[in-house]
């Protein structure tokens, strides 16, 4: 993985959020966020919180006693996330899920939608959360699961690989961390029990094959690979996916059958 395959920069964050959140991440921010075992006065951090997709729902899901720390690296997505949603119940902080700045035993649930992936030393970050959770505490995180499994995703890959001339490398990323046996492993050594790994299959949306080649190509680090080489070719790289995704599943509004698997582990 490359830091470009973590470059959320520039209109990407904004264009994630309006295009790529209710076809990849809104059905499994309900889902995640659902897995909570909520009571009063809980203590929750959110780590790679990205736009607050699954923030809203976690705030909607808590007391006003409760606490929620959404924290996110990249600090252009914590911005949009912000924007988006306020400071009404949510406290924000740029953060780095391997090098956490809180206290041990800071929190009663540490939660995280789609971020396992990004992080460049995995046992690291699952020792991070166990730090500061309490005794007892739980950790809730998804990953996707292969590639191959989620086929709305091949169809865009293929189709840029069509105009780049060969496939993009961003999709190893997301794609390429979903061996349960290996989530078991690196979160178990960290420390949890009680850890379950449950594969988890819902339906993702959007409203044109537009929207979902907008989302890719502008709302994605994938837009790293090619933007470099002109606008022409972004423009070509956005119709072909547009094509293809039409193809597939028609011009809209489009249903797509998301496959992933979500963790949860106790401390």
């Amino acid at each position: 993985m490359t830091d470009t395959h973590r470059a959320f920069t520039g209109s990407i964050p904004e264009n994630y959020d309006r295009y790529l959140r209710p076809l990849l991440f809104e059905p499994y921010a309900v889902d995640l966020a659902g897995r909570l075992d909520v009571r009063a006065g809980m203590r929750v951090l959110e780590i790679a919180c990205g736009t607050g997709i699954v923030t809203r729902h976690l705030r909607g899901e808590l007391d006003s006693a409760s606490t929620l720390m959404a924290t996110d690296l990249n600090q252009a997505m914590l911005d949009c996330a912000r924007e988006r949603l306020g400071s009404d119940g949510i406290k924000w902080q740029q953060a780095d899920a391997t090098s956490l700045p809180f206290a041990d035993g800071s929190f009663d649930a540490v939660v995280c939608q789609f971020g396992w992936m990004f992080f460049p030393d995995k046992p690291q970050a699952a020792r991070e959360a166990r730090r500061v959770l309490a005794r007892g505490g739980r950790w809730l995180f998804n990953v996707w699961d292969r590639i191959e499994r989620n086929e709305l995703v091949v169809v865009v890959r293929d189709a840029v690989a069509k105009v780049l001339g060969s496939p993009p490398t961003f999709f190893d990323t997301p794609y390429g961390h979903h061996d349960p046996l290996r989530l078991q492993r690196d979160v178990e050594s960290s420390g949890f029990s009680q850890i379950l790994v449950e594969p988890v299959s819902l339906e993702g949306s959007s409203a044109s094959a537009l929207d979902v080649a907008r989302g890719w190509t502008d709302g994605s680090p994938l837009r790293n690979e090619f933007a470099d080489r002109g606008e022409a070719v972004v423009n070509e790289v956005r119709e072909a996916v547009r094509t293809a995704i039409r193809q597939r599943y028609g011009d809209g509004p489009i249903s797509a059958r998301l496959n992933a698997f979500v963790c949860s582990a106790t401390a």
